[in-house]
């Protein structure tokens, strides 16, 4: 009986003894592939990029307002040969009607009516002008000669009026908005020269010792 319980029975495995066994030793740590990053140079390098963004950024917004302000000068003064073509009709239909003599009453019918076509024609012209910002500059004796709307042609010796101011017009200027067409044509007011004092006076006699 004993021996069938034997029999069935499985020889059990005794663990194997570890006394006396040395400790395994610790795995070696691997190697990084890559060094440790520096976190002073990425942030110099960042800023440098975002240094670099800014310029790029600024740059292109400086060429773009140069861009509108070229396009936008551009429509302003588009007109501008044409509105110097313009001022010479301007300036023979305003001689056309100085040159017109006396006054209205006793001319003949068909004078009077060529007469009031030119002045339509003026006041036409006139009103284009002003839609399109063109402005005359005629300046008065007495004003203040400016050289950025007045040329001056020539020197007029007085005393009623101050040196420099403008003493005589010419000829009428034209600006377009804010750009000259062209420049009044002006005579400038100086101080004449004052006599010199005779050398001698009337029954004297002329100092030769000098």
């Amino acid at each position: 009986m004993n021996n069938r319980d034997n029999e069935g029975q499985q020889p059990s495995e005794r663990p194997a003894s570890t006394a006396g066994a040395a400790p395994r030793p610790p795995e070696p740590a691997e190697e990084a592939t890559t060094a440790a990053p520096d976190t002073a140079s990425l942030t110099a390098e960042i800023a440098s990029l975002n240094d670099r963004l800014m310029r790029a950024l600024a740059e292109a917004e400086n060429i773009r307002r140069q861009k509108d302000r070229e396009i936008e000068e551009a429509r302003k003064y588009a007109i501008t040969a044409f509105a110097r073509g313009l001022l010479e009709v301007a300036d023979n239909l305003r001689r056309a009607l100085a040159a017109v003599p006396g006054p209205s009453e006793g001319r003949d019918p068909l004078f009077q009516t060529l007469v009031l076509g030119v002045e339509m024609t003026e006041r036409t012209l006139l009103a284009l002008f002003e839609r399109h910002k063109i402005r005359k500059v005629e300046p008065k004796p007495g004003d203040r000669f400016d050289p950025s709307l007045h040329q001056a042609m020539f020197e007029v010796p007085t005393t009623e009026l101050a040196p420099g101011s403008i003493a005589e017009v010419l000829q009428p200027g034209y600006v377009l908005d804010d750009r000259l067409l062209r420049p009044a044509l002006v005579g400038v007011a100086k101080a004449p020269v004052a006599p010199q004092a005779a050398s001698q006076e009337p029954g004297g006699k002329v100092d030769t010792t000098a």
